[in-house]
Order: C-alpha cells, then sequence, then structure tokens
C-alpha cells in the first residue's frame, strides 16, 4: 500500500509504515509539509501498523527547519497559533501507539530537529548534522526543542547547544545521547527498517503498553511510575498476544501475535 500527496509519501508494508519527506531540496517544514504529514499520521494510525520509520527523499537534508520567509509578517498572536499548529502535529506523532523511528542522513536543523526529537527513536549516519539555530534569528527553538531536548541530552547539553547554536554531527550526537544509533554512511534508513522490523515482531499491545509506561513515567515520581508499569503490565494479562506469547515461547518456535 502506498499513500502519496503532493510532498510526504506514506507506504506499508509487512505491518511497517514508511513515511518518506519529500519536499525538494531540503524538506523545509512549511505550511504544506505539516498538514501533509498530520494526515499521514492519521493514515498510519487507521492501518493500524506496528511500527513507523521516518526518513528523507532528499540527499542534503532531513529537514532543514522550518519557512522562515513567514517570520517577517508573524505577530505575537499568529507566531502562537503557527507554533500551537506545529506541536499539535509532532504530539500526535509522539502519542500514537507505534513507534516511530527517523533515519536522518544530511540536515536536520531547527523545526527539523524539533521533528526527530519527537519520534521514539533516531537513527544517524556520520553525514548527519544535528543542530538548533534559533537563536542566531533572535528567536527560541518553538516546536518543542527546548523542551524535548533537554529531557533527552539533560539540561546542561541542551543548554549548550540551543545557546551556541552548534551542530553536531551523527558521531557526536550519539554520544551526546541526541540519537540512539549510528549506521554506516548511507545505511541510517536500513538501519532503522531493520529495527522497525525487529519491533514489529513483538507483542504489539506490549510495544505500545511499553511506550506509553516510558513516556509517561518519565516524568513522574519512581513510585507512581512504578505503579504505571504495574496497570500497563496488568492490562496484558490474559490477553490473546500474552497466551500466544508465551505458548510460542514454550514451544520455541516464532510467536504469531495478533494484537489481541
Amino acid at each position: 500500500m502506498e499513500t502519496q500527496w503532493d510532498v510526504v509519501r506514506l507506504e506499508i508494508d509487512d505491518s511497517i509504515g514508511v513515511v518518506t519527506l519529500d519536499h525538494p531540496p531540503l524538506n523545509v517544514l512549511g505550511e504544506a509539509v505539516l498538514e501533509q504529514l498530520d494526515k499521514v499520521i492519521d493514515a498510519w494510525q487507521e492501518a493500524g501498523v506496528r511500527a513507523v520509520v521516518l526518513r528523507s527523499a532528499s540527499d542534503k537534508a532531513f529537514a532543514a527547519g522550518a519557512d522562515i520567509h513567514q517570520f517577517p509578517e508573524l505577530t505575537k498572536m499568529s507566531g502562537i497559533e503557527l507554533l500551537e499548529k506545529g506541536k499539535r502535529t509532532f504530539d500526535k506523532l509522539t502519542e500514537g501507539k507505534a513507534p516511530v523511528i527517523c533515519a536522518v542522513h544530511g540536515l536536520a536543523l531547527g523545526a527539523g530537529l524539533e521533528l526527530a526529537l519527537a519520534c521514539d527513536i533516531r537513527v544517524a549516519d556520520h553525514s548527519a548534522k544535528f543542530g538548533l539555530p534559533e537563536t542566531g534569528l533572535g528567536i527560541v527553538p518553538g516546536y518543542g526543542g527546548t523542551q524535548r531536548l533537554s529531557r533527552l541530552v539533560g539540561p546542561g547539553k541542551a543548554k549548550e547547544l540551543v545557546l551556541s547554536g552548534v551542530w553536531l554531527n551523527g558521531q557526536e550526537a550519539y554520544e551526546a545521547k541526541l540519537v540512539e544509533r549510528v549506521a554506516e554512511e548511507g545505511k541510517a534508513f536500513e538501519t532503522a527498517y531493520a529495527l522497525a522490523k525487529q519491533i514489529a515482531g513483538k507483542g504489539p499491545l506490549a510495544v505500545a503498553f511499553a511506550k506509553e509506561a516510558i513516556d509517561e513515567g518519565v516524568d513522574l515520581p519512581l513510585s507512581e511510575a512504578q505503579y504505571l508499569e504495574t496497570r500497563m503490565f496488568a492490562k496484558l494479562v490474559g490477553t490473546e498476544d500474552m497466551t500466544e506469547g508465551v505458548q510460542a515461547f514454550m514451544e520455541k518456535r516464532k510467536p504469531n501475535f495478533t494484537g489481541k
């Protein structure tokens, strides 16, 4: 299955969704891209995919920021509306049941990096360039960058990157814990897809509940987060997937999960 709008493609193969940003040359995240990405998120959720890989069709960039040409006309109110619209799309991506893995090569700057931060797992090759250059424009990151980045790499590293606007390559981003895997040059998508395939082979209810437990629990006191984990485990007890998973393990075969 393949669904295509003007600047975004969605392909679904064997319960894995592949989303391709195709707005040359740099996948600037203007209104059209964000609107179509929002529709694509709805489409993969309705299709019930088990994992998603987000990639770029461009050789130069994953996504090189927002459309700066719209900034001179912004007012305080229209600026807020612009940011809240983008944040709703990024939040929808983050809060979905299917884990999203982004494959990054080339530039991931500004809103492009914020899009990567909204994903569950980041894979990059050495050519990747990560940065939040907004302070050089007299503004701050507005699509969640200050908040998601600090939760991922810690407030000190986040301040270093945001305040200075310094860029990191793929290896430096990995060392800063900004990305989870560094791939061979040109192999970011293949590496991300292999990971998505591995995730898609697990119990889909278990994956969704584990993702929810991690996302919600990270900001809770440990005692509350532990209780959240217990509730998630309890929801899985007695499901068809649990029965199948345990039985397959005992019979030393590959489980056939149905998401029930």
